[in-house]
């Protein structure tokens, strides 16, 4: 049984870390927007955002299983702070496409438009991925991906509001 978890702990942190970022950088790219342009630096505070989610993420993790277990609490922080790559990850499209604006590729508000539609198909991408790895149906997956979809709509629809 413990290593039926084990081998399932890599995907559901991968996961994890994909949904949570892809929401984040979401969020962080709709508030970025309303702030005079400027999308050179909001592609580094997105990333930086990203890696220190995943830092205190990951940090929070070895501090609650050293409580649990006594582990040495440096090298599990090290390595659970390592884990969370995937929350960094999912960052890198919203990133990227804030450091194409700063290039000139498009503008800023094109560049967060482009970007909330892209993770709201790509947080369904994951529900979908998810509800398949795990055994189900074809049917199952689309209603999932269609809940998780509604994650990164909500940023859209709210961000559409407050302008």
């Amino acid at each position: 049984m413990l290593g039926r978890i084990r081998r399932r702990e890599p995907s559901e942190r991968l996961l994890f870390g994909a949904v949570y970022g892809t929401v984040l950088a979401s969020s962080l790219a709709a508030a970025l927007d309303q702030a005079p342009a400027n999308p050179g630096y909001d592609a580094l505070w997105v990333l930086i955002s990203g890696l220190v989610a995943a830092f205190a993420h990951g940090y929070a993790h070895a501090l609650a299983h050293h409580t649990v277990t006594g582990d040495k609490p440096l090298v599990h922080a090290a390595r659970s702070v390592l884990t969370e790559w995937p929350l960094v990850a999912a960052t890198l499209p919203t990133a990227g496409a804030l450091l194409a604006a700063h290039l000139g590729w498009w503008n800023s508000s094109t560049a967060v438009n482009v970007v909330l539609v892209f993770n709201a198909v790509t947080l369904f991408g994951w529900g979908v991925w998810a509800t398949r790895a795990s055994g189900g149906s074809w049917p199952a997956a689309w209603k999932v991906g269609c809940v998780d979809m509604l994650l990164g709509l909500a940023i859209v629809v709210a961000n559409t509001l407050i302008k």
